[in-house]
């Protein structure tokens, strides 16, 4: 549990060929991206490449970036799109 609490979580989001966005949170942004690309991890991205990363922000603890996620899954498409914009952090 400890070393769970000193790890910085992220948000992230990707972008499928079709348009369709992904939202995930990891501690890892890099590796859980490469793992989307081997097919591995969400079943919803799998065969929907070129998947490309799109956004990513630190959050902070587990938590904080659980609740971020759920936020931003609430979203439309064009919720996501415009949100990001306004943080203007781009991949």
């Amino acid at each position: 549990m400890e070393k769970e609490a000193a790890c910085q979580w992220h948000l992230y989001v990707i972008e499928m060929a079709n348009g369709a966005l992904y939202t995930g949170i990891t501690t890892d942004v890099e590796r859980r991206l490469a793992e989307h690309r081997a097919g591995r991890g969400a079943k919803a991205l799998r065969g929907k490449g070129p998947l490309q990363l799109v956004y990513q922000q630190a959050v902070g603890d587990r938590g904080e970036a659980l609740r971020l996620e759920a936020g931003v899954k609430r979203l439309s498409a064009q919720g996501k799109r415009r949100w990001m914009a306004e943080r203007r952090v781009k991949a």
